[in-house]
């Protein structure tokens, strides 16, 4: 495969994701989409249904009416025979004949739609209680993504305030610590100042002849004064 060909095929597999991207955010739009079309499809199966009978009735009533007349006319040709008129009892048997014939072909038909209508009844029937079990469920998941939205809400804002907070913390850390090193700073100034202090003092004694430090002939002397006291 050459670099086009891979080039083309990864902008499919884009198109592709971002095809399966916006179904999944609009997944809840489409299932009620696509349940208002199934129930619209049910609606007309029972339209279908409703058809079905009435010809499946329309058909019955034929038949009845073709029973009565072939009942009608074979009383016809029982006279026709009782008269000994053969020529009109034939005309009438072939009447009565295509009367069963036209009878057999409605109880046909209504027997056919009678089937249809039976079957199309359990279509219905199971259609009917998918679609209102595809509701209840879609109810659940709506309910479901409410929830879940809410949660995102709630934990988004509580990362956002821990954020905040660890922000706050850190910005007090730094102000102690900038307290603490401004505290040693002046501590650590006093000490030398207090330091310069008294190397200047004695610095200044020295300068005058004076000094508070002792030597040897000078103990010597203090201890011989205290001996002739005694």
């Amino acid at each position: 495969m050459n670099i086009w060909s891979k080039m083309i095929t990864a902008l499919r597999g884009g198109v592709n994701e971002a095809g399966e991207t916006i179904i999944d955010a609009q997944a809840l739009r489409i299932l009620d989409q696509e349940i208002r079309d199934a129930s619209e499809e049910l609606n007309k199966s029972r339209d279908g249904l409703a058809s079905l009978i009435a010809q499946q009735k329309l058909a019955e009533e034929r038949g009845s009416s073709l029973k009565a007349d072939i009942k009608k006319n074979e009383g016809f040709i029982m006279a026709a025979l009782e008269k000994k008129d053969d020529d009109l009892a034939s005309q009438l048997a072939t009447r009565v004949a295509n009367f069963e014939n036209s009878l057999e072909t409605e109880l046909e038909s209504a027997k056919r739609f009678k089937e249809q209508a039976e079957t199309l009844r359990n279509s219905i029937q199971t259609a009917d209680h998918q679609i209102k079990q595809l509701k209840q469920q879609t109810e659940t998941v709506k309910a479901t993504e409410a929830v879940q939205r809410a949660q995102k809400v709630v934990a988004q804002r509580h990362n956002g305030s821990n954020s905040k907070l660890r922000t706050a913390l850190d910005s007090l850390n730094r102000i102690e610590d900038n307290q603490k090193l401004a505290s040693a700073k002046m501590s650590a100034a006093a000490e030398i100042a207090a330091d310069s202090g008294e190397t200047s003092l004695d610095q200044k004694l020295r300068d005058a002849g004076i000094t508070g430090s002792s030597n040897a002939d000078d103990v010597l002397a203090r201890m011989k004064a205290k001996a002739k006291k005694k």
